[in-house]
């Protein structure tokens, strides 16, 4: 699991600070799951995936007042 949380971290370009402030995650515990000092819940690496995909499709969204014909 360490592995696998590195790799989406990674993905998102983030340093470890900045993606346990984003997921609320204190950065200590971030540390012990990325070092394998602690083992990450399955549930909360799939929620972790979810919500980047998420807002991920979201920011591809246009903007609903923008006018599509031109």
């Amino acid at each position: 699991m360490k592995k696998k949380l590195i790799k989406l971290r990674l993905s998102t370009g983030m340093k470890r600070s900045e993606f346990a402030e984003y997921f609320g995650i204190p950065y200590r515990t971030l540390q012990d799951w990325e070092l394998g000092n602690r083992a990450m819940p399955d549930y909360l690496f799939r929620l972790m995936v979810y919500k980047l995909r998420v807002e991920e499709m979201t920011e591809e969204e246009p903007d609903a007042g923008e006018d599509h014909q031109k």
